[in-house]
């Protein structure tokens, strides 16, 4: 999926490069001047992977909360004896053996890959002035793009948020509480397909990635995804709250903390 910036072109469509487009207004030409010397300038790529490096410890120290807290959950507070657990579980399992058995809804992905494009954008304040999809590709012509919306469809769950708020809308009208069962299978299966699209498109080298940077994009991915597991942790486990949680991680914060001054230390004393 290309998050490219240009006008409005079309360009080749295949089942791995969709993306954004921008357009930008036309303007008159001018007549050259000389110009003044530009001053130094860096990449913004650069910058981009020095921000990078910094977020590994967050990603990190985000990391080994998670799997603390799911490891709490699972074997002290026996998390996978229940319901929720089971079914969210069994509709992932259907998935994978889905995905990897039988042809792959490529059109369904498409769609909605160029939907959280679209999506991105409005929230932004954009505006979407064409949307193509099909199995051979699709993108969407926009006045607007960042790397959040170049991004987003491989850390927005776009059809598990659609179940919840289907579900949310009907609760209102009916009641969906015998229904439950089905819900954890539904997002069982929609964060299945968000996760295992994503691992597989990751790697057919998307210039969505590539236009904001490989690592960047890589990272702030892991880091939105871990961030989504752990919220969706606590709101499954009665025993985790977001507050446990987070002296968790206060508590990693810590001890990386004391870990990066005891080294410094030993270094300091070796020179």
């Amino acid at each position: 999926m290309a998050a490219r910036r240009g006008t409005r072109s079309r360009h080749r469509r295949t089942p791995v490069k969709r993306g954004v487009t921008v357009a930008r207004p036309f303007a008159a030409p001018r007549r050259r001047r000389p110009l003044p010397a530009a001053p130094l300038t860096v990449p913004t790529n650069w910058v981009k992977f020095v921000f990078a490096l910094f977020l590994l410890p967050i990603c990190g120290i985000l990391s080994q909360s998670f799997f603390t807290s799911f490891a709490r959950a699972t074997v002290a507070e026996r998390l996978w004896a229940g319901e929720e657990f089971w079914f969210f579980s069994l509709g992932a399992i259907l998935w994978l053996i889905a995905f990897f058995g039988l042809p792959r809804p490529i059109v369904v992905y498409v769609f909605g890959h160029e939907l959280t494009h679209a999506l991105w954008v409005w929230m932004m304040g954009g505006r979407v002035s064409r949307f193509r999809v099909s199995r051979a590709g699709g993108h969407i012509l926009t006045d607007k793009n960042n790397f959040l919306i170049a991004l987003a469809p491989y850390f927005f769950p776009l059809y598990s948020i659609l179940v919840l708020a289907l579900y949310g809308g009907l609760s209102l009208f009916f009641n969906l509480q015998p229904y439950g069962r089905l819900l954890y299978a539904l997002l069982g299966i929609t964060w299945a397909f968000h996760l295992s699209f994503t691992c597989w498109m990751i790697p057919k080298n998307q210039s969505d990635l590539s236009d904001n940077g490989t690592f960047f994009s890589l990272v702030v991915i892991y880091l939105i995804n871990l961030t989504l597991l752990s919220a969706m942790l606590i709101i499954a486990s009665p025993g985790i709250t977001f507050a446990s949680f987070g002296d968790e991680v206060v508590r990693n914060i810590a001890d990386f903390s004391h870990l990066v001054v005891t080294f410094c230390q030993r270094f300091n004393g070796s020179l």
